[in-house]
């Protein structure tokens, strides 16, 4: 992909994975944050930031599914890049939208994924260059859903783990 736009938001993963390839249209985010953040409509690139924890992963995985989503494993979500770009069309303080659950949401339309280009993040809205080197791969997310919690075991089952109760949603002070 040529021609990415100047600024880019980041999203942690597996958020931004899911508004390239699982259908998130809404970025939820504070009042406080967007008004910092300067966000408007424009097309952004997306940025993947390099943080991610188990808890996160493993209910943000969780969630996808309830959107009929299946999440990648977390060592295969690339962290610390431009990983494409979305129009951001509106900024809404209500939606019927199920992606909807903040105090307000960057309404998103068009995502379309690019080659991954490692750059650092920042806060809100922020103009991006590239830089450095893809996040690395913690041990938890090498060791994932893996029997044994080793790489000879291989993949051997398909289907996505069945999880009877959502895991406990994490927070983060922001």
């Amino acid at each position: 992909m040529q021609n990415l736009p100047p600024l880019a938001l980041s999203v942690r993963q597996p958020w931004a994975w899911a508004i390239l390839h699982g259908g998130k249209v809404i970025e939820n985010r504070s009042a406080g944050s967007i008004r910092a953040g300067r966000m408007d409509c424009r097309t952004i690139a997306l940025h993947a930031s390099t943080g991610m924890k188990e808890a996160e992963y493993r209910w943000g995985a969780w969630r996808l599914t309830q959107h009929g989503v299946r999440c990648p494993r977390p060592d295969e979500l690339v962290r610390g890049a431009i990983i494409g770009q979305v129009d951001v069309v509106d900024i809404v303080s209500e939606s019927d939208s199920e992606w909807f659950g903040g105090q307000m949401g960057l309404v998103l339309e068009n995502p379309v994924a690019c080659d991954p280009i490692p750059a650092q993040g920042a806060l809100g809205y922020f103009k991006w260059s590239a830089a450095g080197d893809l996040a690395p791969t913690a041990p938890w997310m090498q060791n994932w859903d893996r029997p044994n919690g080793d790489h000879l075991t291989g993949d051997l089952f398909d289907a996505a783990p069945a999880i009877d109760m959502p895991p406990k949603k994490p927070f983060r002070i922001k």
